[in-house]
């Protein structure tokens, strides 16, 4: 399908936030992160600030034209010393929970385990989150989203790399060329994670 893209910018914060705290309120990471809808309902909107603040500061959000859906992406070089490590000296983690949810300890650990199982050695792009309003999913529009992506990885060579929050988005990445690396990633007493990995198609169209 047809998707007007473009690139997400400082004025496009609040859509983009908003968009996302929509998107994954019923998601099962983010009701291990958050339990309860009222609970959820009153603090998740932080830490998806939190998400796309740091995502405009240092990677690139896209943005369908008419904000139904976005998509947060980091490029990680080889060098990396393993996306969030805490043994370089970072306590990210730990200022994400100050920020976000203070005495909300899951609010760490779930960047401290993802950070755990990030592939290193290789440059990559990241795909951190992406939203779909709840009304238009099943219309096609997150894998237009990711389409753009993928198609400028094949041309440049480039892996590209997630963590899906559901055996059912972890089936539907795995159409689009991603294979599991590694194996899932159990949050304590709660769902788990698919990390994935999509190795760049040198011939041939996407599925």
């Amino acid at each position: 399908m047809g998707v007007a893209i473009r690139t997400a910018g400082g004025d496009d914060r609040e859509r983009v936030v908003r968009l996302l705290d929509e998107a994954f309120q019923d998601d099962p990471v983010s009701s291990w992160v958050f339990p309860g809808e009222e609970y959820r309902r009153t603090t998740h909107h932080r830490l998806m600030a939190a998400f796309t603040d740091a995502t405009l500061a240092e990677g690139r959000v896209d943005l369908a034209e008419d904000g139904s859906a976005c998509a947060l992406w980091m490029s990680v070089p080889a060098d990396d010393p393993g996306h969030g490590d805490e043994g370089n000296g970072s306590d990210e983690f730990a200022e994400l929970r100050r920020a976000v949810d203070p005495d909300n300890e899951r609010v760490e650990l779930i960047g401290r385990l993802t950070a755990g199982i990030h592939p290193q050695g290789r440059a990559h792009e990241y795909l951190w989150m992406i939203g779909v309003a709840p009304g238009r999913q099943g219309e096609g529009l997150g894998t237009a989203l990711i389409g753009t992506v993928l198609d400028r990885c094949d041309r440049e060579g480039r892996p590209a790399y997630l963590e899906a929050s559901s055996e059912r988005s972890a089936r539907l990445y795995r159409r689009l060329g991603f294979e599991p690396v590694g194996e899932p990633l159990r949050l304590p007493d709660g769902p788990l994670m698919y990390p994935l990995w999509r190795e760049p198609r040198t011939s041939g169209p996407r599925d």
